[in-house]
């Protein structure tokens, strides 16, 4: 059965929570492809929306979003997912796995896109007590009288 190492990274924050989905756990994953967004109670995250960004397999493949199905392909690459060119127009063949996920995926990279809604806080003033801003408002409220 699948076995998945899940890398989920939330960009608001900056952090990175890793998630480990076995047997029945990692079924609704397979089949998806990258980019498709999927709910987070998949991966332990109730209310939130996660995106697949890319992935690698049990070979240390990588996962590239232009290569349709789940098989390795050897393409010639000239930069992104894969290879990075140390010279200008540099071309290299190079094996890489498809973009979709297959029971032959180790790790998965995801992405938080939707969080859950939360209410808004009621603001709050510091430092004073009640009485003090009650008098602030009488203040306020007062009729001003000009005096020129």
């Amino acid at each position: 059965m699948a076995k998945f190492k899940i890398i989920l990274s939330d960009p608001e924050t900056g952090t990175s929570k890793t998630v480990e989905l076995e047997e029945a756990r990692a079924i609704p994953l397979i089949g998806r492809k990258i980019g498709e967004v999927i709910d987070g109670s998949v991966v332990d995250l109730p209310g939130r929306k996660a995106q697949i960004t890319g992935g690698s397999d049990k070979d240390g493949f990588p996962m590239r979003p232009n290569v349709h199905g789940g098989v390795r392909r050897q393409v010639i690459l000239s930069g992104g997912v894969g290879f990075n060119p140390r010279d200008d127009g540099e071309r290299r063949r190079k094996t890489v796995r498809g973009n979709v996920v297959t029971d032959e995926i180790v790790q998965i990279n995801m992405r938080i896109v939707e969080k859950p809604k939360q209410p808004k806080e009621r603001r709050k003033v510091r430092g004073k007590k009640k009485r003090e801003v009650r008098e602030e408002e009488v203040e306020s409220e007062a009729p001003k009288t000009d005096s020129a």
